[in-house]
């Protein structure tokens, strides 16, 4: 199996300071021209109100030369002077004062990106990790005992490689040409759905929750969705993970995907004391967190995460039912265009 390497995309150190020098040069072409404008108007006002406030003499020479002089007093030249002075400073001042806010927005662009990715980041490796930790743990007590290990030793290795691309994807994420998750490719959703239940099967385990998936298993003519295998594991991770967390010992978490006529609905209900109706929107913001989640670490940032994924895939992430017996979680993606064609 070729391992996936996390490393950040080599263009972003580019597209950074690509995204430096437009702001500059926004920044120098504002503070340039509105600096030419104000003096430009500055002067033809001063223009103006010099010859509203001229006057003509006939000066003193030899007879017989006919000439005119234009006069100005200069004390009416003065108020015009102050004025346009006084203006001209506070229109430079506010100018100063709009082009450095602009020039800092990409740093705190920057500074806002790498604290989202930080918060991800954490959220999104907690998972892999405990599973590979239960792993490790089934892996001791099997060699205690010894008992053959291929099987663990191969889940352990695929949990390794599914942090490797959790991370992957967590920076190509954060790429500041992307702002968003990677939702590129497409995939089964059975498929994913299979893969997340695996990984997460130590968890249930634990907490002595059964996982229930439908179909039962994936298989080639299954429908896909645009969204990366990647993308799409994680989705049913977040949401799987979710269902596990609020499910009392000895429930069930049902994972269900099912086609429609233009779309693919994939639901995991729990058998949790469910979720006040006037929360659940509040639930996909990110730091935010229901009830019962003091019984797990985090950041509330899971269905948040959940949501972008959907989104960023053309679809939608929704609560369908909840009451004191469960709730159930609907994603709805629509099918991939190579896939609908085909069944056209």
């Amino acid at each position: 199996m070729k391992r996936r390497h996390p490393v950040a995309p080599a263009s972003a150190e580019f597209g950074d300071d690509a995204r430096v020098r437009r702001a500059a040069r926004r920044v120098g072409v504002l503070v340039g021209g509105s600096s030419a404008l104000i003096v430009s108007v500055g002067i033809a006002v001063l223009i103006v109100g010099l010859m509203g406030e001229s006057r003509r003499e006939r000066p003193a020479g030899p007879p017989g030369i006919d000439a005119d002089r234009v006069v100005v007093d200069i004390d009416d030249v003065v108020p015009w002077l102050i004025g346009f002075a006084l203006f001209a400073v506070a229109a430079l001042a506010l100018i100063a004062w709009l082009s450095a806010r602009r020039s800092v927005r990409p740093l705190v662009q920057a500074l806002q990106l790498q604290r989202t990715f930080v918060a991800d980041a954490s959220h999104e490796l907690r998972t892999p990790l405990t599973a590979l930790v239960s792993r490790v743990q089934i892996l001791e007590r099997r060699l205690a005992r010894g008992e053959p290990t291929a099987e663990v030793v191969a889940k352990l290795r695929r949990d390794a490689d599914a942090m490797s691309d959790t991370l992957t994807d967590l920076l190509l994420a954060a790429s500041a040409e992307s702002g968003r998750h990677d939702a590129s490719g497409e995939c089964s959703p059975v498929a994913a759905a299979h893969a997340a239940v695996d990984r997460l099967g130590p968890l249930a385990d634990a907490r002595g929750v059964h996982l229930t998936v439908s179909p039962q298993a994936p298989s080639p003519g299954d429908t896909r969705v645009p969204l990366g295998i990647v993308a799409c594991t994680r989705l049913w991770i977040v949401l799987i993970d979710n269902a596990i967390a609020h499910s009392p010992q000895g429930a069930a978490v049902v994972v269900d995907s099912h086609d429609e006529s233009d779309t693919v609905e994939l639901r995991v209900s729990d058998a949790g004391s469910g979720i006040d109706p006037k929360q659940t929107e509040r639930l996909f913001e990110r730091f935010a967190r229901g009830a019962g989640a003091e019984r797990r670490t985090g950041f509330g940032l899971g269905l948040a995460l959940a949501r972008d994924l959907a989104h960023g895939a053309g679809g939608s992430l929704t609560v369908e039912h909840t009451s004191p017996s469960g709730t159930t979680f609907l994603v709805t993606l629509p099918r991939s265009s190579t896939h609908r064609d085909s069944a056209e």
